[in-house]
C-alpha cells in the first residue's frame, strides 16, 4: 500500500491537516491554531486524530508544511521530526513551487497564497483568481503564463464583525450568515446584513476590478473557513475548493520529491 503524505496548512485562525494517499485526501481535520501548543501536545493531538481515522503514524512517509504563524513552524517542524520520523518539506522562498512570483519582493508573499495559487493553476489552468476568506481575505492572481501576480488582501469578515462588538459598547457579537432579508428588523439582523451583504458586494466589487485589469475571461475559486458560506452570494465565485491549500501542498511536495 502507498505511503501516506500528511500536509499542514497553519493560518492565523486554523491549522487544517490532511493526509493523501496518491491524489486521493483520505482524511483530514481543521484545528484553532494555538501559538502555545508544544510539538508534544501536536504530537498527542496529531496521534489521537489518526487513531479515531483508522491511520497508522508508520503509513506517513512524508510531511509538507506551510505555515503564516512563525512561532509554530518551528514547533510543527519538530513534531514531523520527533512524532513522524521524517523532516518536513517547509514551504518558503527556496522552495521550488514551479511557479514564477512576480511580486516584488518575491519573498513577501504568504506561503499559503503560493500554495493556493499552485493548486488553482494544476485544476483550472489559467488566469485563475483565489479568494482565500481566513483572518484575511486574500485575492490571488495567476496569468495564463502560470506567474503569480499578486493580488488584495482586506480584512476577513471575522474581523469586521469584532471590530463592531469591540467598537461599539451597544452592538452585540453575531454570527455571520445571510440573515435572508437586507433590510434588517432587529439590531441583530441589521449587523448580520450588514456584514454578510456587505461583504459579499465588495468581493464581487473587487472581483470585477482585477477581471478588468486583467482584461481576459478568468475563473475564481473559493476556498477557507467562510468560503462555503458566502460564496453563495457572490455571483464571481464558480468552484469552492475547502481543501485546495492541501491540494497545493501536495503539488509542491510531489514536484521537489521528484528532483
Amino acid at each position: 500500500m502507498a505511503e501516506l503524505l500528511l500536509t499542514i496548512d497553519v493560518g492565523n485562525t486554523n491549522t487544517v491537516f490532511g493526509a493523501h494517499r496518491g491524489e486521493e485526501l483520505r482524511a483530514h481535520w481543521r484545528l484553532t491554531t494555538r501559538r502555545e501548543q508544544t510539538a508534544d501536545e501536536y504530537g498527542v493531538l496529531v496521534r489521537n486524530l489518526f487513531a479515531n481515522s483508522g491511520i497508522d503514524p508508520a503509513e506517513i512517509g512524508g510531511v509538507a508544511l506551510a505555515s503564516v504563524v512563525p512561532p509554530l513552524t518551528s514547533v510543527l517542524v519538530a513534531l514531523s521530526r520527533q512524532y513522524l520520523g521524517h523532516d518536513p518539506l517547509v514551504v518558503d522562498p527556496t522552495v521550488d513551487t514551479g511557479m514564477p512570483v512576480l511580486y516584488e519582493p518575491p519573498g513577501d508573499v504568504g506561503a499559503d497564497r503560493i500554495v493556493n495559487g499552485v493548486a488553482a493553476l494544476a485544476l483550472f489552468g489559467g488566469p485563475v483568481i483565489v479568494v482565500d476568506f481566513g483572518t484575511a481575505t486574500t485575492f490571488d492572481v495567476v496569468t495564463r503564463a502560470g506567474e503569480y501576480l499578486g493580488g488584495v488582501i482586506v480584512p476577513g469578515v471575522g474581523i469586521s464583525a469584532d471590530a463592531l462588538f469591540q467598537r461599539a459598547a451597544r452592538l452585540p457579537r453575531v454570527e455571520v450568515r445571510n440573515p435572508g432579508r437586507v433590510v434588517g428588523r432587529s439590531t441583530v439582523g441589521s449587523m448580520q446584513s450588514g456584514l454578510y451583504f456587505g461583504y459579499c458586494g465588495m468581493v464581487e466589487a473587487l472581483l470585477a476590478r482585477i477581471r478588468g485589469e486583467l482584461g481576459e475571461r478568468v475563473r475564481v475559486v473559493a476556498t477557507g473557513g467562510l468560503a462555503e458560506t458566502l460564496a453563495r452570494d457572490i455571483p464571481s465565485i464558480e468552484v469552492v475548493d475547502p481543501w485546495l491549500t492541501l491540494t497545493g501542498l501536495r503539488l509542491i511536495y510531489e514536484r521537489n520529491r521528484r528532483r
